[in-house]
């Protein structure tokens, strides 16, 4: 496992930042960029009390989206808890929607490698095309890099074609530089996308984080050659937000980046705030 060390000043990352936050509200506040950020949700529902018919009425709305709302892009993707993939999986109509789900003792991640090897193996099983992991705080702030790296790439090892989203859980890694460097790793281990937050912490998603996850990406992808994706989650509620995420990615990476397969937004009452948004008036569909 290498890393490279993180060479932007703080300075600079609040005025880059700063720019970002004006584009969002100006140049980049669009119909169709609210439109465009619908289309990259993956819809989630976490919580501890979800039951089989609340997954299945919540994956019945996806079903019907198209038929509701014939002008918009259905959302990305289904997110549950790994004993809900099945649910999903037997309700869900539309083949262009995947299945995500969080695996890998999410969210914190404090159990056995062979335990999250075995539950990423039966998420798949039962129809999950995408696994949201978490990285392993407990090695990574211990400093303990290596048991890091190769936790996520055992996980991975074990996934042929799926993707992989490897949690940082940037609020429990507080700095720039420890952002970046778990993010070089989480890419370096086998990582597709690499993401933000569980949102079961706080803080949850960032600007600055997502900013730092960004440059992490573009400086693998000049390394590499390989596009890996980019998922902020954890506290994106509004439009406002939305588009600030979608302008850092927009900024940092290009608009190649624009489209589900590399850029996803983690949420639950994003999609019905974006809706509303793009009706001009108030929508309580999800």
């Amino acid at each position: 496992m290498t890393s490279e060390p993180f060479s932007i000043d703080h300075q600079q990352l609040k005025s880059d930042l700063n720019t970002i936050f004006t584009n969002a509200k100006t140049i980049h506040n669009t119909p169709e960029n609210k439109k465009m950020a619908l289309s990259l949700i993956d819809l989630t529902t976490l919580n501890s009390t979800d039951t089989v018919e609340q997954v299945k009425a919540f994956t019945e709305k996806v079903n019907r989206f198209p038929d509701e709302f014939p002008d918009l892009e259905n959302v990305a993707a289904i997110c549950v808890y790994p004993n809900m993939v099945k649910t999903v999986e037997e309700t869900l109509q539309l083949p262009e929607v995947n299945i995500a789900s969080v695996s890998g003792g999410f969210p914190s991640s404090m159990t056995f490698t062979k335990v999250k090897v075995e539950e990423t193996k039966q998420a798949l099983k039962a129809g999950a095309d995408e696994i949201d992991i978490v990285l392993a705080l407990s090695r990574f702030l211990a400093g303990d890099y290596q048991e890091a790296h190769n936790e996520i790439a055992a996980i991975k090892a074990t996934m042929g074609d799926a993707h992989l989203k490897v949690i940082l859980e940037t609020g429990a890694l507080e700095t720039p530089e420890n952002i970046w460097k778990a993010s070089l790793l989480a890419m370096n281990a086998g990582a597709d996308f690499i993401k933000t937050s569980t949102g079961k912490m706080t803080p949850a998603a960032t600007p600055e984080a997502a900013y730092v996850m960004c440059l992490a990406i573009a400086f693998h992808h000049k390394q590499t050659g390989q596009k890996i994706g980019f998922k902020p989650a954890g506290g994106i509620s509004t439009a406002e937000d939305a588009l600030v995420y979608l302008s850092i990615v927009k900024e940092v990476l290009g608009d190649e980046w624009l489209n589900p397969q590399l850029f996803r937004i983690g949420a639950s009452r994003l999609a019905n705030n974006l809706l509303s948004d793009i009706s001009g008036k108030e929508v309580k569909y999800f």
